[in-house]
């Protein structure tokens, strides 16, 4: 997956400009960006703090980390359960 040349601290930097007055069009231009971009950074971070998104970002990995184990365990019962159904 491609890396956002943007961190999370910046993206909700710049649509707090756009919620103190800056115009969607001003905002894209000065930054960089598409109004494409900017139309999707609201949607995902649209009234958020910088906190919320980094703990919106440690719960994706602990639950990436959790769904892991699942199947890890989930893979150890279906192997545990071939092995005793082949020694009956």
């Amino acid at each position: 997956m491609k890396r956002s040349l943007f961190s999370e601290e910046k993206i909700i930097g710049i649509l707090k400009e756009h919620q103190a007055g800056a115009t969607a069009a001003d905002l894209c231009r000065w930054h960089g960006i598409s109004d494409a971009t900017s139309y999707k950074w609201c949607f995902k971070y649209g009234g958020m703090e910088v906190a919320d998104a980094k703990r919106q970002k440690a719960l994706k990995a602990q639950n990436a980390k959790l769904k892991k184990l699942l199947a890890e365990q989930m893979m150890d019962v279906a192997t545990l359960k071939e092995m005793l159904g082949k020694t009956f």
